[in-house]
């Protein structure tokens, strides 16, 4: 199973991002998941930052707990998509319930998930372009 970031909009100018373990995008949206590279979503990330007037946009990152705490996005938010359990790793089964807790309830009634993107080469690709993370303070490992 390949991994990859996917962001998309559950109502009026929420944008998230998600790491999945499947290549499936079915769960999350009905509409063509779309790749974008990590440059793209950067610029979709501090696109507020430059026009307030826009709405922002958000980063979930659903990469298990243990890696968000060793490293994440500024400013993001975590559901993880798989679970560490005495079994192995496990398809987190609160994890849709989790997203659409971040978006109120009318957007998600309302509009759905709309404009699904997969952000190629997710975290790792991030990371690799120099763009910056947030590292834990040596206290908090």
């Amino acid at each position: 199973m390949g991994a990859f970031k996917v962001f998309f909009h559950c109502g009026i100018g929420f944008l998230l991002a998600l790491l999945l373990v499947s290549t499936s995008a079915a769960a999350v949206a009905d509409d063509e998941v779309v790749t974008i590279d990590v440059h793209a979503a950067k610029q979709l990330l501090l696109h507020h930052h430059h026009h307030h007037h826009h709405p922002p946009h958000l980063y979930l990152d659903v990469r298990t707990e243990e890696e968000f705490k060793n490293g994440q996005l500024e400013n993001s938010f975590n559901v993880p998509y798989m679970l560490n359990t005495s079994k192995g790793m496990v398809k987190n089964p609160k994890f849709v319930d989790q997203v659409l807790s971040l978006c109120s309830k009318e957007d998600h009634l309302i509009l759905g998930f709309k404009h699904v993107y997969n952000m190629g080469g997710g975290y790792i690709a991030w990371t690799q372009n120099g763009f910056d993370v947030k590292k834990p303070h040596p206290d908090e490992l």
